[in-house]
């Protein structure tokens, strides 16, 4: 289908999509599934003003390319996966899976991942900071058997 032809609300698509930064080729899946529509990545690289092939494109699919990556950079909080809570819940669904199907491999990968995600809780390893949160300082036994008092030599 050539660029002249496409409606405007798959025009629409197809600049938000790419401000959206979607690759050519899943816009061109995205509009066949969406509108029913064919069209080749080279087209679909015609509405993108940051490529050489979108250079001509009309102000007003510039204009709203522009203002659609703006906002997708700035408003993050619609993207549901940017949320804590949310990707550790899509983990849990897919440990509990991975666990019902006998995957224990999956689910312990999966059980690391959701303690990373909540910092850093799969480890034994602590920071402790001594006084003042400078360092502390580390005497095994053998130092502290022969010589008890720390600092004195």
């Amino acid at each position: 289908m050539a660029k002249g032809i496409l409606k405007d609300e798959v025009k629409i698509f197809i600049v938000q999509s790419l401000a959206c930064f979607d690759t050519p080729s899943v816009v061109v899946d995205a509009v066949r599934k969406e509108f029913g529509a064919t069209i080749t990545r080279q087209s679909v690289e015609g509405y993108d003003p940051t490529k050489k092939a979108g250079s001509n494109l009309a102000e007003k699919w510039k204009l709203l390319f522009e203002e659609t990556r703006q906002t997708f950079l700035e408003d993050t909080a619609t993207i549901a996966i940017s949320h804590r809570a949310v990707r550790l819940r899509a983990l849990q669904r897919m440990a509990e899976k991975a666990e019902t199907q006998g995957n224990m491999v999956l689910a312990a990968n999966l059980l690391e991942q959701a303690a990373k995600e909540v910092g850093d809780s799969y480890t034994n390893r602590r920071q402790i900071s001594g006084p003042d949160g400078g360092p502390v300082e580390v005497r095994t036994l053998a130092d502290f058997y022969s010589n008890p008092q720390p600092g004195t030599s």
